[in-house]
């Protein structure tokens, strides 16, 4: 019959294994609270869904999203129809995965992989999302009746990859994102909006909506005022627009959206509103306004909602809060 061990010495060798498995459930109730007020992931996510109320959407990141935004943009400036906009969405979404990438197959880069041994440009400038997106533009512009032809058709007519099939697996997202970043599909963009560590603010705002629109877009209706930092502001004042106290946090562009307005100016709001919301981790957005609807940031759910402080009147604006 062997000697047991004391218990006491059992117990102090249990000790060092309690306190592992205590740490261990302590950083996993941690991480499962974070991820419950984060919104289930460390990074931002957002959604698009359909205007149709089929059920169809498509879930992409908050990276993911600036880009689109930027694709978007550039195509609308060029006066591209919204068919466009999906062609080079669904190309980029193939290509890049929609992410700036530095690298790729022999000296490929960018959102659209473009080679600057093929004459795309250098390689700073096809880095360059807004370029990047303009090259693919002009080269599809050349392409015959392209807005007829099958998506996969278009893209490859400009792209010439070993993967042309590859691009249909994208048109679904493609076409729900740009219906959304266009502005014809009104509040159907949303994102959780959780800012990253970098400074932003009305001025980066600003800055922003100049480089991705121009400043020719914000001469109307006293918008290039309102574009530019009020002298002497500070978190305290306030000044009234048509839907009421507007902080100097917040940055506003006058857009029509009465109901008498033209479609395309509401278009056009519509995809200042969806711009905004899709930079709004990079940009520290906290809030998002147009025509009685409101989008805030924080959360998995963050819809568009009606708009309580336009106390059901047509602001007439895009409203875009800052947290800074």
């Amino acid at each position: 019959m062997g000697v047991r061990e004391p218990i006491s010495n059992r117990r102090r060798r249990r000790l060092p294994r309690f306190g592992t498995a205590l740490a261990m459930l302590l950083a996993l109730a941690a991480y499962l609270t974070f991820q419950y007020v984060s919104g289930g992931t460390g990074t931002p996510r957002c959604t698009v869904v359909s205007e149709r109320g089929d059920g169809a959407s498509y879930e992409f990141t908050a990276e993911q999203a600036v880009n689109a935004a930027t694709i978007s943009v550039v195509g609308t400036n060029r006066g591209m129809p919204e068919r466009a906009v999906t062609i080079a969405l669904a190309t980029a979404l193939q290509e890049s995965g929609l992410r700036n990438i530095d690298h790729g197959d022999r000296d490929s880069l960018g959102l659209f992989q473009q080679r600057p041994s093929q004459g795309w440009g250098t390689p700073t400038q096809v880095m360059d999302p807004a370029y990047a997106a303009g090259e693919f533009y002009e080269h599809l512009a050349k392409v015959p009746e392209y807005s007829k032809l099958p998506l996969t058709v278009a893209a490859q007519r400009v792209q010439r990859s070993g993967f042309p099939d590859a691009y249909a697996k994208h048109e679904t997202g493609a076409t729900l994102l740009a219906a959304a970043l266009t502005g014809r599909a009104a509040g159907t963009l949303t994102c959780e909006g959780r800012p990253e560590m970098r400074p932003g603010g009305p001025d980066a705002v600003r800055a922003a909506l100049v480089r991705d629109f121009g400043q020719d877009m914000f001469q109307e209706a006293g918008a290039e005022r309102k574009l530019k930092p009020d002298a002497g502001a500070t978190p305290s004042d306030a000044s009234t627009g048509a839907g009421g106290p507007v902080s100097p946090r917040t940055v506003t562009i006058p857009v029509p959206d009465a109901p008498a307005a033209r479609s395309g100016e509401r278009q056009r709001g519509w995809g200042l509103a969806h711009w905004a919301v899709a930079n709004a981790s990079a940009l520290h957005i906290k809030r998002v306004s147009y025509a009685g609807r409101a989008w805030t940031a924080g959360n998995t759910r963050s819809e568009w909602r009606a708009d309580a402080s336009s106390s059901g009147k047509s602001t007439g604006e895009v409203r875009i809060g800052t947290g800074q």
